[in-house]
Parts: structure tokens; C-alpha cells; sequence
């Protein structure tokens, strides 16, 4: 469950970034201030606003230890703070006074980064307060930033699309065309993957953009006699959102993924199998900020519309083989609400559709009588193909919120298979999930992770039919 426990209404105009340390949480918007709250309670800390910027604040970020609070504005600089009193320790104007849209402690308090407008970066030392060194992007705004747990390579993502993989010298060591519309945000798990290929480590990286996609990526770092390199290897995409995505964050854990996006909607996923574990939809304009906080499963979102949910995760942990269903499928579709309608069209990639939903009281017991008839006549849906796509999803949704055995279900995504195949450990998967899977060069189980000994997959039609027998029964 994810329970909504406070709304923050204290910003004026949107708000563009909210930040967590282990005691406060941090929130900065148009209106040119920032916002601090004690995590007991949600209570405004007593020197809170901070005001120094004279434009709009993008982003906020706590150090490591919570001391100071880094801020970054449309007028060129960033201010670091001091969270103990509000006082403000330094002023860090871009050189090139361009508007500074991101910035990030590292790991280690060591550099904070400040990345503009005008595709400059800069790494400053944060004990002296002067530059460390700069650098550009090839091309577009930089817009995203994430450091590696070790603090010694940072990940920028540009507005032309690009990601950057950058050592602590600013040598670009890799870049990736990742988006086509333009990178939003990216975040860097903080908890490392074993690598069975070769005796070394990598981390899990998302990244989100314009193009409606959150893309998940293998980041390998390496260290070999003093020489860095990076290299970023595709992952799998996550579907959900069907607009714009503007942000995501990784849990503490690593084990969870959140975004936001224009279409309204927070969805939090299982970040081993991409599964969809709650979808949020309490904001009422764009999501352009989410944070897990550190150490516990609090969440923090924040919106166009002014306000910031912060909401409390139950404490059961999704792992492999046992994810958490979306919120609204945890009860029967008929007893769904009108709230819980409006979710699932999200999660669906039907946001578009809430707000006649919502129009005409639209619950679940409305929803799974719905026919092509009352949609074109009562809910005057004139589109053919739109019309297809709901009943199909109703469709699915009525098998989904029956009991599906277990045996049918994919270990990997979870889901109900269309296209079983036997793997070499003697398990059925999906088909596509098991070539994704393999296809990123991994030659473990997802049951086991023992080594694969080939990589064959064999069609299960015993299974397949034995699915397809179940699905007529279901439909009867």
C-alpha cells in the first residue's frame, strides 16, 4: 500500500524539485524559495523559507550528511546552505551565467556539480568552494545528473537526448544516445548487481525523457591501474506513462523505481522486474519531481500544481518471484471507487480518459459492464480504435483480478504468458522476457541464478494450451 500521509501547500508557484536528507525534506519552485520540513511531523523548520535566489529554483540536494542543502536557479548560480540555520555558506555562479538546471552532491561530499542551461558542467570541490574543473556537453541543455555510489564517475543526460558517463577529471568516458525527444532526469541505484561474467561490479541507471520512456540501463564501472572507463549497457524499457516522463528515483534499497510525468501520475515499479507495484494520481497537474528518502519508505512527490504528497510505503519488500500488484487490483474490479478507475486508466496509458471517466461516476462496477455500445452512445467515445483498446483492457483486467495460478505466471515480468518456452534450468518463461533477459548478456537463472548451460529456449505447448483452456473458462 502506499498511504498518502501529508500534503505540503506551502509554495506559491509550481514546484520543480523536492529532495530528502535523513531528518528534513527539501522543496524549491518557481516562486524562488526554497522550503524546508522536519520529517517528524512535516513542520516547517523556523528559518524556512530560503531566499537568495532572485529567479526560479530548479533543483535541490542534500549532502551526505544532511549539513548543507545545495540550490540552483534560473539566475545563474548555486547557493549552498547551511540546514542547520538556514545561513547561506556560499555562491557558486555558473562561469558562464547561464541558467544552472541541476546540481548533485557527490557521494563522498566531496564535488558538488552544477550543469546549465548552455550544456556547461562544472565540478566544484565543496571544501574550498571553488571550481575543480568544467566542461560542455556536446550538444543541448544539461538537464540530469546522477554520481556513482563510489563518487568517482557522475552520469549528465542533455536536452538533445544524450547520456554522458564523466570520470572525476571531466574525461567523457562514454555517451549513449538515450532519449529522442530529450533526457528529463536520471538516478543511479546505489546498491551493485555481481557481474558472473567477470569479476567486477555494476549498478543499476534509469533514466527518463520526452519521449513517454523510461529506460533502464547497466552502468559498469571500472578501475585499472588509475585509468577509469564507463560503459552503459540497455536494459529494458518500462511502460506506463503515456506522456512525457519528468522524473525518477530509485529506493534506498534499490529495489524499487518511481517517475512522474505529464499525464498526472506517480507509478512505482519492481525495479528486478519492471512490474508495476502502485500507481498514484492524487496531482491534479504535471509530476515533475519524486524522491525515495534514505533508509525508509517514505516518498515525496511534487506537482505544477503547487503541492508536494508525501506518502509511506508499507514495508513489505518486493523481491523476484513475488511482486506486489498495483493498488487497484488488490480488491475486485467491481468494488473499485471512482479514485481507483481513474488509477488504472493511468497505469493503462488512457490518462485522457479520467477526466469523462470521472464526468459520468465512472466506479468499478461501472467499468467491467462497460460495451462498445455504451461507450460510443453514453460515453460518446467516437473513435473506433480507442474503443477497441478499452474493452481489450477491460478485457485483460477481468482475467487479472481473478486468481491466476501460479504456474502461469512468468517469473521474470510476473505476468500472465502468452508464449512459454522451457529454459536450459529446466523453468517456463515468457518468451520475449527470457530473450530480453539473455539478450543482455546474461547466461544466469532468473530462478536460481546458476549459470545457464545454453542459451536454447524450447516452446512450451503443453503449457500453452493448458493457458488457453484456463483464459475460455475464464470468459464463459
Amino acid at each position: 500500500m502506499a498511504t498518502l500521509i501529508s500534503t505540503l501547500t506551502d509554495h506559491s508557484d509550481d514546484v520543480n524539485c523536492c529532495a530528502f536528507s535523513s531528518s528534513y525534506l527539501a522543496t524549491c519552485s518557481m516562486d524562488k524559495s526554497i522550503r524546508i520540513y522536519s520529517l517528524n511531523g512535516f513542520i516547517e523548520l523556523p528559518y524556512s523559507p530560503l531566499k537568495g535566489h532572485t529567479y526560479a529554483v530548479h533543483c535541490c540536494c542534500f549532502s551526505p550528511s544532511g549539513r548543507a542543502l545545495a540550490s540552483c536557479s534560473t539566475d545563474g548560480a548555486t547557493i549552498i546552505w547551511d540546514t542547520g540555520d538556514g545561513r547561506m555558506l556560499a555562491v557558486l555562479g555558473q562561469p558562464t551565467g547561464s541558467p544552472v538546471r541541476v546540481c548533485r552532491f557527490s557521494p563522498e561530499s566531496t564535488y558538488l556539480v552544477s550543469g546549465a542551461a548552455d550544456g556547461s558542467i562544472v565540478l566544484w570541490n565543496v571544501n574550498s568552494m571553488k571550481l575543480h574543473r568544467s566542461g560542455n556537453v556536446k550538444d543541448g541543455s544539461l538537464v540530469a545528473c546522477a554520481f556513482s555510489p563510489s563518487g568517482n564517475f557522475f552520469v549528465t543526460g542533455s536536452s538533445c537526448g544524450d547520456l554522458t558517463v564523466w570520470d572525476d577529471k571531466m574525461r567523457c568516458l562514454c555517451n549513449e544516445k538515450a532519449h529522442d525527444l530529450g533526457v528529463t532526469c536520471c538516478d543511479i541505484s546505489s546498491h551493485p548487481v555481481c557481474d558472473g561474467e567477470r569479476a567486477s561490479r555494476y549498478f543499476q541507471m534509469a533514466s527518463c525523457g520526452q519521449d513517454n520512456k523510461i529506460k533502464v540501463w547497466f552502468i559498469l564501472f571500472g578501475d585499472f591501474l588509475g585509468v577509469y572507463s564507463g560503459e552503459l549497457r540497455y536494459k529494458c524499457t518500462l511502460s506506463g506513462h503515456s506522456a512525457p516522463v519528468l522524473a525518477c528515483a530509485f529506493s534506498y534499497d534499490g529495489q524499487m523505481l518511481v517517475s512522474g510525468s505529464v499525464d498526472k501520475c506517480v507509478i512505482i515499479y519492481e525495479t528486478n522486474t519492471g512490474s508495476i507495484l502502485h500507481t498514484l494520481s492524487r496531482h491534479t497537474r504535471y509530476v515533475t519531481t519524486c524522491a525515495f528518502a534514505p533508509r525508509s519508505l517514505l516518498l515525496a512527490t511534487g506537482s505544477m500544481d503547487k503541492t508536494v504528497h508525501v506518502w509511506q510505503l508499507d514495508n513489505k519488500q518486493p523481491c523476484a518471484g513475488n511482486t506486489i500488484e498495483n493498488d487497484s487490483n488488490l480488491r475486485t474490479a467491481e468494488n473499485w471507487s471512482e479514485d481507483d478507475v481513474s488509477a488504472w486508466l493511468c497505469a493503462q496509458g488512457l490518462a485522457e480518459l479520467v477526466g469523462l471517466f470521472k464526468a459520468n461516476n465512472i466506479d468499478g462496477k461501472e467499468l467491467v459492464n462497460l460495451t462498445r455500445e455504451s461507450l460510443t452512445n453514453e460515453l460518446k467515445i467516437e473513435s473506433l480504435g480507442l474503443r477497441s483498446k478499452i474493452l481489450q483492457k477491460i478485457k485483460e483486467l477481468r482475467v487479472k483480478t481473478v486468481s491466476v495460478p501460479d504456474e502461469f505466471l512468468c517469473p521474470i515480468t510476473r505476468e500472465l504468458m502468452k508464449d512459454p518456452v522451457i529454459a536450459a534450468d529446466g523453468y517456463s518463461y515468457e518468451k520475449e522476457a527470457m530473450e530480453n533477459w539473455l539478450s543482455s548478456k546474461r547466461r544466469s537463472s532468473p530462478m536460481t541464478n546458476l549459470p545457464l548451460n545454453s542459451p536454447v529456449l524450447t516452446p512450451n505447448r503443453t503449457l500453452k494450451m493448458a493457458i488457453s483452456r484456463w483464459l475460455e473458462a475464464q470468459q464463459q
